[in-house]
Formats: C-alpha cells, structure tokens, sequence
C-alpha cells in the first residue's frame, strides 16, 4: 500500500519553504500528500523552536498527531525543525510517541528517514546546521498559484543576545544567485506572480559568496523574470541598509514599497543589550533617508518589550518613538528568555505581568497611529493582488503591495469583475485601522 503522508508546518514562512521541498521530495518518492491528519499512516510535523509561546505549539501539536496512533490509520511521526535541532535528546527521551527526528540541515533525507522510521529504526538525524538548499530540489508550493516565498539565504551571524537562531540554524550562507533564479524562473511558469524573498537577514545577501552585499543586484534580477509582477522583502537587518539598496527600490517599479525592517527596540541601553547594530540617532536617519527616497514606502517593524533592564522610561520613550516614526505596520513582543542565550544571564528581567501590559498598551498606540496611516489612502489608486471572492457582499478581497500575505491588511474590492491572482488597480474610498475599501477602477 501507499504511505499517504501529512506534513504539518508550524513558525516562519522560511520553516514553510522547508515542509514544501520535504513535500516535493516525498511526492517524487512516489507517496502520497493527504490534505487530513487523520488520513495519513506517515505525519512529519515541522516544528518552531524561537520562544517558549512556539515550543509549547509545537510539543502540543506532536502529541496531538500522536493520538492518531490510536484513533487513525498513524503508523510513523517524525518532527523535524528547530525544536529538533536544539532538543533532539529530550524530545526522544520524553516523548516515546515520536518515531524519527531530523534537523534544520539534514531535511533534504527525508526519504530516507520515513522509510528508517516504517521500519521501526527511530532515526535521528541531527547534524550541524549547514545545509543549503538548491534548485535541484524538487517543492510543492502550498501558497496560492499567485504567490510564494522564495528563501535567498539561510542562518544568521548576527549574534543577538534574546536569539537563539544560529544556534537552529546556524552560520549565515547565502543561495547563489543562479539557483534562486533558477527558482524563480520555476515559479513564474507555474503561474506565479508575486515572490516573497526571504532570509533571517536579506541585506546581508551575498557576502559570504560575492564579498559584497548583492541584494540590489539580485533584486533586480528577480524582477526581470518573465511574468513575476511584484517582488518582496523580509527581514531587513537595519545595519546592512545601503545607500544602493534605497535606490533599487526605489527606481524599480515591480519591487514592492514595503520594507520589513525588525528594529526590536528604540533606546540605545536597551539596543546595547541586545547587541544590535547602531543607535536611534542611526535608526532616525535611516528611515528619513528611505522615506525621502521613497515616500510611499510601507514600512513594517517589530519590537520587543520586557527586555531585561528595560525600565518604566525605557518603555515610555519607546512609546513616544512609535508616536513619532508612524509605522505603518507593527509587531510587539514580549521577550522571552531563551536558554543558552547571552540575554538569559544579564540582570533586572522584568516580571511576565508587565511584559503583557507593555505589549498591549504599545499595540494600542499602533491602531491609533495605524487609522492615522490608513487616511493617506482615501482617494489614490492603488494596484490590489486579488485573492478571493465574498458572494455574500459581492465584493472581491486582496493586497496592496503595501501588505504582505497573512500578516498584514487587506482591501475590499466593490464595483468590481476580477479574476483571482491578478492585480487590479482600485480607487480607495474608505480606511480603516488595517484594512481599506475601495472600488475596481476598469
């Protein structure tokens, strides 16, 4: 019989280009993808391992497979991810259920350790962090036809004192420009329009190969693919933001005006230590440069609050920061205290309770600044990735390129005959705090 297979994906978008190539290796093996849990005789479940809030997911979500031992058709679970890579001993010690394990660099054997594992072996397969995967790698692609993610790097070598990410996923290494082309390219015939670059640190593309930062270049490469409308980027390391970079995109008219840029805080006691690179006074001129350069840039940050030592004026001058820049969009955590991280040793850790009441309290400040942000809108024409269709209100739903898929805001289209997964330019009559209405523009 067949092994139908389930692969449960947990965390970031780059965990989720994992489960899709571990999904393409597994579908040419020759098993068969089920869309159910309780379907499948084989369940990977690909686990985040960032902070204590994913560990806790992620443990939950194996033993919750784990009872389809009992209930389903499960013969095999196997967990791959971070969680694996950092807690491979306690999770085949503490957790019998689980029949085989493979990290963050060893994934591309997934074949090989669902058969290991069939045949009772308990595979482990956890080797240093250093794979980088290429184009001959088969993936199947689980985001709608119109868009993916494409991942240009792996790793981080940033050393943040909170992160525990190079410990999971090690030394940052770059995908040569060729592959994520060839990717790309692989894509756009698919029928994909709108990719999303993606690396724990993007600016810093390229170093490790080219000795220089490459992601204008490569930017640009990725847009002249033939059918690819908007390119995107994540994870800007506001340390490596060059001059370059601004006018790459800015002048090129398919790289969408979005720029996620996590800063995690505004003063420099707390930036000291976190070790992140520069000060406010960097981090002003940055943004007043980008948004000079390109002014109707979208600009997405996320910050952490609670740090160890952070105080009661810390936390209020971050307020204040917030007030001032007007992010466009915005994500507040509470720190978590990672173990093995240099953040875990350093003093004042501040207690769970006040974490909590900062998050919401900043979040607050953030809708206020967001409704304000959304008002520039009311008016202009704006091009809208359509991605699906209300019957009930008889209005279509999609993104600007000032959004990107699944965490920020949508616009509701009326007026309006569109086919999903095209773009449709829209005159913008209402804003709301995350959202926009407007109507299709022939």
């Amino acid at each position: 019989m067949t092994e139908r297979v389930k692969v449960v994906t947990l965390g970031c978008e780059k965990n989720l280009v994992d489960s899709e190539i571990m999904s393409g290796l597994i579908h040419e093996r020759g098993f068969r993808l089920v869309e159910e849990p309780d379907e499948a005789t084989v369940i990977i479940v690909n686990t985040c391992g960032f902070i204590d809030a994913a560990k806790e997911e992620s443990v939950n979500t194996i033993l919750e497979m784990a009872d389809l031992k009992d209930t389903g058709r499960l013969k095999a679970l196997i967990v791959s991810g971070c969680l694996t890579q950092r807690y491979k001993q306690q999770l085949m010690e503490e957790m019998p259920e689980i029949d085989g394990i493979v990290g963050t660099g060893d994934f591309h054997n997934i074949n090989d350790i669902v058969d290991e594992a069939l045949r009772g072996k308990k595979p482990i397969r956890i080797g240093n962090p250093v794979f980088n995967y290429e184009q001959q790698l088969p993936r199947m692609v689980t985001t709608p036809r119109y868009t993916a993610y494409v991942k240009i790097a792996e790793g981080c070598d940033n050393a943040c004192t909170f992160c525990s990410i190079p410990m999971m996923r090690g030394a940052f290494r770059s995908r040569s420009i060729e592959s994520v082309l060839a990717e790309v390219k692989g894509l756009a015939s698919q029928g994909v329009k709108e990719v999303s670059l993606i690396a724990q640190d993007s600016t810093n593309y390229g170093t490790d190969l080219y000795d220089r930062f490459m992601l204008p270049e490569l930017l640009n490469l990725v847009s002249e693919v033939e059918g690819i409308e908007w390119v995107r980027l994540h994870y800007a390391y506001p340390g490596f933001f060059s001059d370059e970079l601004i006018e790459t995109m800015a002048s090129n008219p398919k790289i969408c005006k979005y720029i996620d840029m996590p800063l995690q805080h505004s003063e420099d006691t707390i930036l000291k230590r976190m070790r992140r690179p520069g000060r406010q006074r960097d981090t002003r001129e940055l943004i007043a440069k980008i948004r000079g350069a390109i002014p109707d840039v979208a600009l997405r940050t996320s910050l952490i609050v609670g740090f160890p030592g952070e105080t009661e004026e810390d936390f209020e001058r971050l307020c204040e920061f917030v007030k001032e820049i007007k992010f466009d969009r915005l994500g507040v955590f509470a720190y978590s205290s990672e173990e093995d991280t240099p953040a875990v040793r350093l003093p004042n850790h501040v207690p769970d309770d006040v974490k909590e009441w900062r998050v919401n309290t900043l979040m607050e400040i953030q809708r206020i600044v967001s409704r304000d942000n959304s008002g520039k809108y009311i008016g202009k024409e704006i091009d809208v990735l359509v991605e699906r269709y209300d019957g009930r209100s008889d209005v279509y739903i999609g993104r600007s390129m000032y959004d990107a898929p699944e965490i920020d805001g949508e616009v509701f289209i009326s007026n309006c005959r569109a086919e999903i997964g095209t773009i449709q330019k829209v005159r913008v009559t209402h804003a709301y705090e995350f959202d926009l209405s407007g109507e299709g523009i022939a």
